[in-house]
């Protein structure tokens, strides 16, 4: 873990927000000195003033591990936490170690980096918590409302145990998450002879060592991800609860007849599409945007000079932006990086695409998919989709049939925003980012069933597994 990956876990852990965290790491980005208060404010393009509240608000955070910060008055308190930090990086008898699963961290660590807003949901939560002995709390909302990042922010501040249904890395069985939350459980609680116990016997276990005032949440993310046989509950989950033992799920709407949660203990869901929540929506994606234009050290500059040159307030960027969004932040997500790298420098804001599904179809207009069919850009989205697994890049030429630098570039280039990138038995692999952007993809091809690209592809793929196994 470098020093900034640990500062990330120390803001997590004593509770900073997210400008709070961005002042951290830039406060302490020279790793044997601090910045001072006008480096700070030019680094961050914030005032000063701005900057001396800020790092009030995180000294007192941070007080509570080290009370030196509210010993000390005057200057000097940036150096103290400095060197107190720098003690609990480098001490060795007490190794820094994330709480989750190592399968998940990465995708924890990328939710949670430009994480905004969303009170709403853990006010709520935390009141179903101290309202209710035990039960299920199950946030609904569609595809890119930010279910998974509520989750791994929750996850990130509670430490708590986790489990999040990935269909396009096949992460999505019953087997698999049983598996993973018994070893969480094992290592964590400390249950000898728990190998192969099922999950009441693992919770029941557990409520049995909580002391007073203790609570166990899991963390569930997509249940509407989960491949499983017909009958019982989604992932098995039990009907029954210990008292102190709640799960946070997270999933899309579904109808009435699809697959349900049976319990016999309190639930509520909270869902981000009903009116009660417009205004929070609204005020969160608002939050998102505000961010990427003044925080975000990454893309703060380009947006600015995109708006400049065309004249526009933020504050009418912010507010057409969000009417844009359909209070949605995986758009956000997607449209704010493509503004800074200069994708949409010809058009005005008005231009911009309405909505999540019209940035795809505009992205895939943009790339003259359906212009040029057959082009190995084509392929190689279609290779990964059939594939529905990571996949490294060898592979993907391998069945397209093409050099194995081209299909870099166009991993690399073309596509490089919509798909994941994970080490696999030492190998870097591909898959598809987000369900949303699979939806449409899927769609495309119930569009174009009957195109040759389609019986091209699956006959490229059957006849390179077919090589493999000769």
């Amino acid at each position: 873990m470098d020093w900034q990956e640990f500062l990330t876990g120390e803001s997590g852990r004593h509770e900073l927000s997210m400008e709070q965290t961005q002042t951290l790491l830039a406060l302490f980005s020279r790793e044997r000195v601090p910045l001072n208060q006008t480096e700070l404010s030019l680094t961050l393009s914030i005032s000063e003033p701005t900057v001396k509240q800020r790092m009030g608000e995180i000294y007192r955070k941070f007080s509570a591990s080290f009370p030196e910060l509210d010993n000390h008055q005057g200057a000097g308190k940036s150096r103290i936490l400095h060197t107190k930090l720098k003690q609990k990086y480098y001490q060795p008898s007490q190794p820094v170690v994330a709480p989750y699963p190592e399968e998940f961290i990465s995708l924890i660590e990328e939710k949670i980096r430009r994480f905004c807003g969303r009170q709403f949901v853990f006010d709520t939560f935390q009141q179903f918590i101290t309202d209710n002995p035990h039960g299920y709390f199950t946030i609904v909302g569609d595809a890119g409302m930010g279910k998974s990042s509520i989750v791994a922010k929750y996850v990130w501040e509670h430490q708590s145990p986790c489990y999040f249904n990935i269909l396009v890395e096949r992460r999505n069985r019953p087997e698999l998450f049983l598996k993973s939350i018994r070893r969480q459980l094992i290592d964590r609680y400390q249950l000898p002879k728990s190998e192969d116990a099922d999950l009441p016997t693992l919770l029941a276990q557990v409520a049995g060592k909580l002391t007073a005032g203790d609570r166990l949440v899991i963390a569930i993310d997509a249940l509407d991800e989960v491949e499983q046989e017909p009958g019982g509950n989604l992932l098995h989950l039990p009907k029954n609860l210990p008292n102190n033992v709640y799960f946070l799920l997270t999933r899309r709407p579904y109808s009435f007849d699809k697959k349900q949660l049976l319990v016999d203990v309190p639930v509520k869901e909270l869902d981000l599409r009903d009116k009660e929540y417009v205004d929070f929506n609204q005020d969160d994606i608002k939050e998102y945007i505000r961010y990427a234009l003044n925080t975000d050290l990454e893309y703060k500059d380009k947006l600015r000079n995109w708006i400049q040159s065309r004249s526009i307030s933020e504050t009418i960027f912010v507010e057409q932006l969000t009417n844009k969004s359909q209070d949605n932040f995986m758009y956000l997500r997607y449209v704010l990086p493509a503004i800074a790298k200069g994708d949409y420098k010809d058009l005005s804001l008005t231009q911009l695409p309405d909505g999540l599904q019209e940035y795809y179809q505009n992205h895939w207009v943009r790339m003259e998919i359906d212009a040029k069919p057959g082009q190995l850009m084509e392929i190689v989205l279609y290779i990964l989709l059939e594939i529905g697994t990571p996949i490294p890049c060898e592979m993907i030429a391998g069945i397209a049939e093409k050099g194995e630098c081209h299909v870099a570039q166009i991993l690399e280039n073309k596509w490089v925003e919509y798909l994941k990138k994970q080490e696999v038995d030492g190998e870097i692999c591909y898959t598809i980012y987000h369900a949303s952007f699979l939806d449409f993809l899927k769609t495309k091809r119930e569009m174009d069933s009957n195109r040759r690209i389609f019986q091209e592809v699956n006959q490229r793929i059957a006849e390179y597994l077919e090589e493999g196994m000769t």
